[in-house]
């Protein structure tokens, strides 16, 4: 039995009473909309993570990119990412590692953490061929399934599938004209082997097969985005909505066949249409939940995309997006150091939290409520530890006006909130 199956039946699973409590929803409501397919519980029966839910009129919840690359591959580098996500509060953390010892990573990384872990299956399989010194044009078919049973009887939480790249929505990409093209490693791989091959995507093709493992070990499906736009100019053109069309379909399909699903979304694209995007996807996918990266709406700020993503992240939030991935100031030079994870982080609470406020989360409210309270009261130790870096909240304030509890360096004895007081 999956978590989506279970709610259909109507029964509480152990997870399910966990994500209820953490969300301060009644149970019901929660069954309710797992088994409407709105909100997923991403957990391997293999392993034991930290339930998360992710979907409709739950809180956003963020995910964390980390893992090494054929240029850089420092496997206890990335255990101090992992405890990093956690410490800064992820709630998810993708292992896209590319170099070394792809089982051996992903199996360190599993025991490390209790938070829920995806993958992406077809970069093992292209990394594997690589380190044989052969390229996606010798994939076979039966490679990358025989990795995605591998990695669901590890315990991989949720796995990155392109299946919406078919003959059908490819044929409109190569009739698109886009600036930048295909993006996503994923993507880019399906289709050179495609074309070479003459051949169906055979994620698409054999999805029974897929979703076959999927349902065995409770793997939650993420559909992903493989033509989501990599320019401003690229954005909600032919080939990201005939992508979108047939995520759709696989969405109905994984339902049918009782497999959690979640739809992956764009990408770069202008502010005025990120909320149109959403509600996109929500229609045409019947409201699963939609994880997304950034959004950016910008293509300017090399450097600092952890910004332009967080910008992007909480109107994307507010308007109906579930699950943000976080980027960071890395992204587009380089791969992200520990200082990168932190801050892309953090960027996407500031995000997340926004758009819970937008959303009517009542947490959300009380945790600004309290620190306002907490500034009134010139309660230095609250406004720390609610706040979303309580160290550099801190270290900034001790550092400027040491041990003077009633003032900050802005004000001094000018302070608004005390002149308020005062006059009251």
């Amino acid at each position: 039995m999956t978590q989506y199956s279970e709610a259909i039946k109507g029964n509480l699973s152990p997870e399910m009473m966990t994500v209820a409590k953490d969300e301060g929803l009644e149970q019901e409501i929660l069954i309710q909309k797992i088994a409407a397919g709105e909100v997923v519980i991403p957990s391997n029966r293999n392993r034991k993570s930290k339930p998360v839910g992710i979907g409709s009129g739950l809180s956003v919840k963020i995910n964390a990119n980390i893992g090494s690359s054929n240029l850089a591959c420092d496997p206890d580098g990335e255990i101090v990412k992992l405890q990093l996500c956690s410490e800064f509060g992820a709630h998810a953390v993708m292992d896209l590692s590319t170099g070394g010892d792809l089982d051996a990573i992903r199996k360190r990384m599993i025991a490390n953490t209790e938070l829920i872990l995806g993958t992406v299956p077809i970069y093992a399989v292209a990394s594997k061929l690589e380190q044989q010194g052969r390229d996606i044009l010798a994939f076979e078919p039966d490679m990358l399934f025989d990795e995605i049973e591998l990695q669901a009887e590890q315990g991989v939480d949720f796995m990155t599938v392109h299946a919406g790249i078919n003959r059908w929505s490819l044929a409109a990409h190569q009739k698109d004209s886009r600036l930048l093209g295909i993006v996503s490693r994923g993507g880019s791989l399906l289709k050179r082997w495609m074309l070479h091959a003459k051949a169906e995507n055979p994620l698409y093709e054999q999805f029974d097969r897929l979703l076959s493992i999927c349902q065995k070990h409770d793997v939650t499906l993420s559909l992903g985005d493989g033509f989501r736009p990599g320019a401003i100019s690229d954005a909600s053109d032919a080939t990201q909505l005939a992508e979108l069309i047939v995520l759709g379909e696989l969405v109905s399909r994984c339902r049918d066949a009782g497999v959690q699903v979640m739809v992956e979304g764009p990408g770069h694209v202008p502010y005025r249409d990120i909320e149109a995007n959403v509600r996109l996807q929500k229609r045409l996918c019947d409201n699963a939940p939609f994880y997304v990266l950034g959004p950016l709406p910008t293509d300017f700020a090399s450097g600092y995309d952890h910004i332009t993503a967080a910008i992007g992240g909480a109107l994307a939030g507010s308007a109906g997006a579930d699950f943000l991935c976080y980027v960071t100031p890395a992204e587009h030079l380089c791969l992200p150091d520990w200082d990168d994870v932190k801050q892309g982080i953090i960027a996407s609470r500031i995000a997340a939290h926004i758009a819970d406020l937008a959303r009517g989360c009542p947490k959300a409210l009380q945790i600004d409520d309290a620190i306002s309270t907490a500034r009134r009261r010139m309660d230095w130790e609250t406004i720390f530890d609610l706040s979303v870096d309580p160290s550099l909240a801190r270290k900034r304030k001790s550092e400027t006006s040491g041990e003077l509890s009633d003032q900050c360096s802005m004000c001094g004895k000018l302070c608004a909130i005390k002149n308020d007081h005062a006059h009251a």
